[in-house]
């Protein structure tokens, strides 16, 4: 089946307790699953299109958790099931009401055993978009080489290349994330990082600055996500700024993905430089509005609910 983005990547169980504080305290944990790409296309399905996803899993519930979340959301999984390895798992603190704290239980995990061989070839070719981030380029050398790998497929069929750069410190070094996402850099055409991820790799003062040094590098779309301030774009060599939606927001994690998965899907469908930024701000907005990394992407039909008078109700 066409899709108008496939992804690939690491998906983990993640526990988190439904109350703030230390998790020490914490008497009970909600079971869900996360991982920055599948998020990525459960956005793009919540928001009308057609999305897939490529990783492994382990041989055990959490797996079959992440399997299921997943193809309930309409997304195509193409999950490699792992018998040697378990499935990764993500731990979040709510430390304060503002500040969540993140863990990764992953060393040798399934997810991070993925390689060339797991790739469906045929679906990467068929695709619009191919989205990659820099998570699974930090997992293991294999899972680099699986990124590669998929680049290498898509751009021989003229398949759009989406990066995130997505850098975490608990994978690797700013030195190690440096010289890795400059290889990349050469070789995809929409590149989203946070003001300090772009850092990685150029130099600026400010995010304008950012997003232009970036366009220098060879991407033809260059996002830089600024959270509560927005979003700055360098598209075909265009400046664009789109301000946040101000929202309470309840759990951060995950609202670049919304952001990443709004901006493809609209272009996917035709929209304008204008129209995908006012989604993607949009769908960012949602993502910080419920706990859980994807729960609150919204739909197209919630994309109407923002600014709506406070304790409206919808009958």
């Amino acid at each position: 089946m066409t899709v108008d983005v496939v992804t690939l990547g690491e998906t983990m169980a993640l526990l988190a307790p439904p109350q703030v504080g230390l998790l020490r305290h914490a008497r009970s944990l909600d079971l869900g699953v996360a991982g920055a790409e599948s998020n990525l296309a459960v956005g793009v399905a919540r928001l009308g299109g057609r999305s897939a996803w490529i990783g492994r899993v382990g041989d055990d519930e959490f797996g079959r958790l992440v399997r299921m979340t997943l193809a309930g959301e309409g997304v195509q999984t193409v999950a490699v099931v792992d018998t040697e390895a378990p499935t990764g798992l993500m731990v979040k603190e709510r430390r304060t009401a503002q500040t969540t704290r993140v863990q990764y239980y992953r060393t040798g995990s399934a997810g991070s055993r993925l390689c060339p061989d797991d790739l469906d070839e045929d679906l990467i070719r068929a695709a619009k978009v191919l989205h990659v981030t820099g998570i699974t380029l930090a997992l293991s050398s294999s899972a680099r080489s699986a990124v590669h790998a998929a680049i290498a497929v898509a751009r021989d069929a003229g398949v759009l290349v989406s990066f995130d750069v997505n850098h975490r410190t608990a994978l690797w070094s700013d030195a190690q994330a440096s010289t890795e996402v400059r290889k990349i850099l050469e070789l995809v055409d929409v590149v989203l990082a946070t003001e300090e991820e772009a850092r990685l790799v150029v130099d600026a003062a400010d995010a304008v600055g950012l997003a232009k040094g970036m366009a220098g590098c060879g991407a033809a779309h260059v996002l830089i996500k600024q959270g509560a301030d927005g979003a700055v774009a360098m598209v075909d060599g265009k400046l664009y700024t789109v301000a946040a939606v101000p929202v309470t927001a309840v759990d951060s994690v995950g609202a670049g993905d919304a952001f990443g998965a709004a901006y493809l899907k609209v272009w996917c469908h035709g929209g304008s430089v204008e129209e995908r930024l006012r989604v993607a701000a949009a769908a960012g907005a949602f993502a910080v509005t419920v706990p859980g990394d994807w729960e609150g992407l919204p739909s197209v039909t919630d994309l109407d609910l923002l600014g709506g008078t406070a304790g409206a109700v919808i009958r």
